[in-house]
């Protein structure tokens, strides 16, 4: 049994030396792999849901600000504090970024990521005010939540089972 364990496999063959012509013509015959297609889809995506959660810190900073300036409803101007924290945590998540996914390890999970940013676009999409001199801030709030919100169950059902 002792002998088994020292065996050693055999070496390849060593392959023939070419001169320096040959070597160049079988160099430039050489084809290195592209990178993989579903990496660059998945970096993509991941990319286009950081921008995404980047207008929802954006409008609900906005929003915030219109509600702590007018004095009409503090509510929702600290619920918008809250959505711009969180909304930083999906970015920051979307970057991989080693330091926060140590001390948060459900965002290693898709599962886990799909939930906070669904979350986070409900908490953009919440409260909206309707009022005349407020249109464009209401048609960002619904373009970034429910970008968010697509980006979120994307990441949910693609979880296999």
């Amino acid at each position: 049994m002792a002998e088994r364990e020292r065996e050693t496999l055999p070496l390849p063959p060593a392959l023939p030396r070419a001169s320096s012509s040959s070597s160049r013509a079988r160099a430039t015959a050489v084809v290195r792999p592209g990178p993989d297609p579903l990496l660059v889809i998945c970096r993509c995506f991941s990319f286009v849901t950081s921008l995404t959660a980047i207008l929802c810190v954006a409008v609900n900073v906005l929003s915030a600000v219109r509600s702590f300036k007018d004095g009409s409803d503090v509510f929702d101007g600290i619920f918008r504090c809250y959505a711009v924290v969180i909304a930083f945590i999906v970015v920051v998540a979307e970057t991989e970024w080693g330091f926060v996914i140590k001390f948060w390890k459900i965002l290693e999970y898709w599962a886990g990521r799909g939930m906070l940013q669904i979350f986070v676009a409900v908490m953009t999409r919440a409260f909206p005010d309707y009022s005349s001199n407020q249109k464009e801030l209401v048609l960002l709030q619904n373009i970034a939540s429910y970008m968010l919100l697509a980006c979120g169950l994307v990441y949910v059902i693609s979880v296999r089972k």
